[in-house]
């Protein structure tokens, strides 16, 4: 029995990796199985007494019955389907042909009953034979395709998955499992997300509380773990992928219902879950009827509206019904893939795109006067660490500059609110990116004091998956196979979720008087380098074995570590659990237009060092790191300093009348 049955998955073997198998192999089955159902049905009639069978009417209505049956399997194309991936769609598709093809034949012997005044055959043969044929058709079908995953199975090592779900989501995923050839997998437990099917029994499998989670991988030597869950965020998601990844089980996510094609759930639709995942603390709470009177019917420009923060604020304002959003960016196809995506999407059609460059004074002026905007977000910047480091005049230009612009014409222009993105790098500078947003920092800040509009900064750390992150270089390298790069392994970051960014973006901009410089809570720090492991496990891919991490030393300008806040500066309570008031220095206006002046005019030269020195005179806490060339400005600096010091004692001891040595040597 073994030998054979053994032979038999050897056969379908061979023919699941033919080419094409022919369907007309499936319709010839079909059609012995409709002959086989007659002769058993008559069989049955006749109660297995063979020479009752009258030959005669035997053949007559074999001979029908088998026609009919054959022109309705071709009509009907019952063939067509692949054998070893039939499903519930199939196996309706057969019971549909075969009932309305015996509805046929009902029909056909009442017809015949009322012309000659008997019946062409008895009705008791053809329900017999319609429950025959349907039974067989079907039940063989999902024999061959129990053998076909047999087979299958035998070839390669068997990965045992956990569905985290037992709803219709995680059936489907089940069923889209069952279909993959490629990988053989056996779904050997379902995880209730509320408990109550705990025990139970879906599709042959058993269903259990999350709380035996960590048991089932151990126990069963889990691979891999599905969520299929259609509601499932923060803290219990975060716990699960912890704990998987604890555990080197890699995590995939099935998708939202109206990202399946036609439907229909695939393998292809289900992906490894986002490190994202492991850092969303939750929904924030926001007092959305608030941001909805703020915006309600105002106009609202966006600058960086292509941007990963610009864009995702875009996003967000739709749903509180502005007039409008002016769009102002000067990348044009992202800038026209978010045009796209509003009106196409989001179903916003109220928005105007403007090509231009915040540095453009000009071009600038000619959209605050044509849409004459109430609320701005300036999202526009240069935030690569070293490339701005590699250009401060450039970084300068847009950074502090091209916010001067925006700023300044914001007031002439009688713009009710001002919102400056800002980036925790700007506290204690050590790279001239940090330090340029410094400065923009405190030009908008100061601004406040002479102006009516109201200036409000907010200040947040790195935000995962945004332009230049860490996050898409990392999956570019473990997707080409590594080494994952890190520049130390002590080296750590806050991080946050673009989303959660622009929503405490949204909220600080309702509650701000002008002049706070509101800073977020981030959370704790994170290692980089832990944050590598997690993602290259995320992908199902063991450290050291499948990719490797290498260290490459810090670069120009990059830090160890982040600070939210000067040393100096203390913060306050806001009604939002998540966002606080810096206590910062505050400039006078004055003074500060004379340090932008100042520095325009060392723009014009073009000379990096005198950019970067001018930058380290306005904000005294600038000092660099990893960049000799800006670190001997530091000292530069210091010395003079230290001259300036000596001079004042030395002049303080000069009797009146006489010359300071000091100066006769100079």
């Amino acid at each position: 029995m073994n030998l054979s049955m053994n032979a038999l998955k050897n056969n379908l073997k061979a023919w699941r990796f033919s080419p094409s198998t022919p369907r007309w192999i499936v319709f010839i089955i079909d059609v012995i199985f409709s002959g086989a159902a007659i002769a058993l049905a008559f069989i049955l009639l006749h109660d297995f007494y063979f020479n009752r069978i009258p030959p005669g009417i035997f053949y007559r209505v074999a001979g029908l019955i088998i026609f009919l049956r054959s022109v309705s399997f071709l009509i009907g194309r019952t063939y067509a389907s692949i054998v070893r991936y039939t499903g519930i769609t199939d196996i309706l598709h057969i019971f549909y042909i075969l009932t309305w093809g015996s509805l046929l034949f009902c029909l056909l012997n009442i017809l015949y009953y009322l012309i000659h005044g008997h019946p062409y055959v008895s009705f008791s043969v053809l329900c017999i034979e319609y429950l025959l044929l349907i039974n067989v058709m079907i039940v063989s079908r999902l024999l061959l395709r129990w053998l076909f995953m047999q087979s299958t199975n035998n070839e390669k090592g068997k990965k045992n998955v956990i569905i985290y779900g037992s709803d219709d989501y995680a059936l489907m995923a089940k069923s889209a499992l069952d279909k993959v050839e490629q990988e053989s997998c056996s779904v050997v437990g379902f995880i209730d997300s509320n408990g109550k099917m705990s025990g139970k029994i879906l599709k042959g499998v058993k269903v259990y509380a999350f709380s035996s989670l960590k048991n089932l991988l151990i126990h069963h030597k889990v691979n891999k773990v599905i969520i299929a869950q259609k509601s499932f965020t923060g803290e219990k998601k975060r716990i699960l992928i912890e704990t998987c990844l604890q555990h080197d089980v890699s995590v995939l996510e099935v998708p939202r219902f109206e990202k399946w094609i036609n439907g229909e759930l695939s393998m292809h639709h289900i992906k490894n879950v986002k490190i994202e995942d492991l850092l969303e603390r939750g929904e924030i709470q926001m007092n959305k009827e608030k941001v909805r009177r703020q915006l309600l019917n105002k106009v609202v420009m966006v600058t960086g509206a292509a941007g990963s923060i610009g864009s995702e604020i875009v996003r967000q304002l739709v749903h509180f019904h502005p007039a409008s959003i002016v769009l102002f960016d000067q990348a044009e196809s992202p800038l026209h893939e978010m045009e796209l995506e509003l009106k196409s999407d989001l179903h916003f059609e109220r928005c105007h795109v403007e090509m231009g460059d915040v540095r453009d004074r000009k071009r600038v002026e000619e959209v605050f006067k044509l849409y004459k905007p109430d609320i701005v977000y300036h999202a526009a910047a240069y935030k690569h660490v070293p490339m701005v480091e590699m250009h401060p005049v450039e970084g300068v230009k847009t950074n502090v500059m091209g916010t001067k612009n925006v700023a300044d014409l914001a007031v002439k222009h009688g713009c009710d609110v001002f919102v400056m993105i800002s980036t925790d790098k700007a506290v204690n500078p050590t790279n001239v990116m940090g330090a340029s947003k410094r400065v923009a920092e405190i030009y908008t800040q100061s601004f406040n004091q002479v102006s009516s509009t109201r200036f409000i900064t907010t200040r947040f750390g790195n935000v995962l998956g945004s332009s230049g992150s860490v996050i898409p270089r990392f999956k570019k390298q473990i997707e080409e196979g590594g080494p994952v790069t890190v520049t130390d392994p002590e080296i750590t970051r806050f991080f946050m979720t673009i989303p959660e960014a622009c929503r405490l973006v949204l909220q600080a901009s309702v509650f701000g008087q002008g002049g706070e410089i509101f800073v977020f809570e981030m959370g704790e720090s994170v290692k980089i380098v832990d944050l590598a492991r997690k993602m290259i496990k995320l992908y199902g891919l063991q450290i050291g074995k499948d990719i490797q991490i290498k260290f490459t030393g810090l670069r120009p300008g990059e830090k160890l570590y982040e600070e939210m806040l000067n040393l100096k500066e203390t913060t306050l309570p806001t009604v939002h659990e998540r966002i606080k008031i810096a206590k910062v220095r505050e400039y006078k206006y004055e003074e500060v237009a004379e340090w932008m002046e100042r520095l325009d005019a060392t723009l014009r030269e073009q000379d990096n060092k005198a950019i970067v020195k001018q930058m380290k005179y306005m904000v005294p806490e600038f000092k660099s790191q990893n960049s000799p060339v800006y670190e001997a400005i530091d000292i530069q600096i210091e010395n003079e300093k230290e001259m300036t010091h000596i001079h004042e004692i030395v002049d303080a001891d000069t009797p009146e009348g006489q010359s300071s040595p000091v100066a006769s040597n100079q």
